[in-house]
């Protein structure tokens, strides 16, 4: 008999806390939703604005109730924007949605000629915004996707060196070489194919403070880093060549820099 009445309160147990379980989910699904939107990011990003979030949950719950919200989806949606890089949508006990957003970060904005488009660091391509733009380096030509993780590498390297950052202003690909484009624009400093970037660089940085810096700023056409161990400059017409004071300059890792008359611009 004691058995029967053990298990017999067990039952009335799990039926009151069904009950009040049941009761208590059906309370908190008829609550009316409240909405807490965080974007979560290092860099300052304004692609997406908290009025287009709240719109994206206003259309995937018109209701307005918790109970009648669809989480994975409302987060699906939201990972659908092309300028978001990642989403996170979740409930509290309070009945808060919560949604974290982190939008992509432009590393190069793109002019194929066709069109203008942003790359973040992970490749990904998205479009420019109406209503903001973003400080990056433009890339012009007809760019390959499979140069995106190169080109994010030359873009760094160039940030990190506050000579560079402040000489080139945007890339250019001819062909299949890439140009970089300096700020007073007199000449091009031509890279050839994305490989040995810290190289060339390093190359360039010596060959400019020891040498370039001191010579008329219309007196190149370009500089060539595209061969190796060599930098090789091309005189515009009028120009002197002054080889033997170019041959003396001291550029490191047997860097030699070889000047080229051609009837230049």
């Amino acid at each position: 008999m004691k058995n029967k009445y053990r298990i017999l309160k067990i039952l009335v147990v799990l039926v009151l806390l069904a009950f009040l379980l049941h009761f208590s989910l059906k309370r908190f699904g008829a609550k009316q939703q409240n909405l807490t939107i965080n974007f979560i990011q290092e860099k300052p990003v304004y692609f997406i604005n908290e009025e287009k979030i709240k719109n994206i949950v206003k259309n995937s719950n018109p209701s307005g109730k918790v109970g009648s919200l669809d989480i994975p989806a409302l987060e699906k949606k939201i990972n659908a924007l092309r300028a978001v890089d990642s989403a996170n949508v979740y409930l509290k006990l309070n009945g808060v949605l919560n949604v974290d957003v982190k939008q992509k970060v432009p590393v190069m904005r793109i002019n194929n000629g066709n069109r203008q488009y942003y790359v973040d660091a992970k490749g990904e391509e998205f479009p420019l915004s109406s209503t903001f733009s973003y400080p990056c380096m433009l890339v012009s030509g007809k760019i390959s996707p499979e140069d995106y993780k190169n080109l994010a590498l030359l873009i760094q390297k160039i940030a990190e060196d506050n000579f560079n950052k402040r000489y080139f202003v945007g890339i250019n690909k001819v062909g299949d070489n890439y140009e970089l484009l300096t700020d007073e624009g007199n000449f091009k400093v031509e890279l050839g194919e994305l490989e040995n970037i810290d190289f060339k660089l390093k190359g360039f940085k010596t060959f400019a403070e020891k040498y370039l810096i001191y010579q008329d700023p219309m007196k190149y056409r370009q500089i060539s880093l595209k061969y190796n161990n060599q930098i090789v400059t091309t005189l515009r017409r009028g120009f002197k060549s002054d080889a033997d004071s170019l041959l003396n300059q001291k550029i490191p890792n047997n860097v030699v820099a070889r000047p080229v008359l051609t009837a230049g611009k």
